[in-house]
């Protein structure tokens, strides 16, 4: 798929929107409409290496578990997310979201995402699907569910969990 940019501008300050974005378990809050089942890959959810594991909404997709690492993280201006989905996990898809300053306590968020099918056949399905159609509905409305959580300063709901339970023996885990 070619790259897909789209942006919205939130009226909060951009440390701010990046410490929201910087926290791969805050993802399912705005993008759980096209995305479920989230599962993080790891304890610590912030940062470079954090990770989740989802499930895309997507008809007639038998393969439509996908991930998310967070492989750079450049405070509060850029957050690079590299993943991969499709059968086998063979499609590479590489998100990133840059943060600008658009007046005094206003952030301009710039989303950009795309994906490298491996083979033809990977490239056919994804036209068959219309995934564009259906990515730019998706983080079109992504956008501006994270707009409208920052700018109300209320959470929507549980955060995302690591799949499994507890794995530290401080974590609450009881033998």
């Amino acid at each position: 798929m070619e790259p897909l940019t789209l942006s919205t501008t939130i009226a909060k300050p951009r440390e701010e929107v990046f410490e929201y974005l910087a926290d791969v378990a805050n993802h399912e809050e705005f993008s759980d409409h096209c995305m479920v089942d989230w599962h993080l890959t790891r304890e610590d959810s912030y940062g470079h290496g954090a990770g989740a594991r989802f499930r895309l909404k997507s008809r007639f997709d038998r393969f439509s578990y996908g991930d998310i690492t967070l492989a750079q993280v450049t405070p509060p201006e850029l957050i690079v997310a590299s993943g991969r989905g499709g059968r086998f996990n063979r499609i590479r898809t590489l998100s990133t979201w840059t943060l600008e300053e658009d007046g005094a306590g206003r952030t301009k968020v710039t989303f950009e995402t795309q994906s490298t099918p491996v083979l033809k056949s990977d490239e056919l399905m994804e036209k068959l699907l219309r995934v564009r159609v259906a990515a730019t509905r998706c983080h079109e409305r992504a956008l501006e569910r994270l707009r409208t959580i920052l700018e109300s300063g209320e959470g929507r709901g549980e955060r995302t969990t690591v799949a499994g339970g507890a794995r530290k023996p401080a974590s609450g885990f009881r033998l």
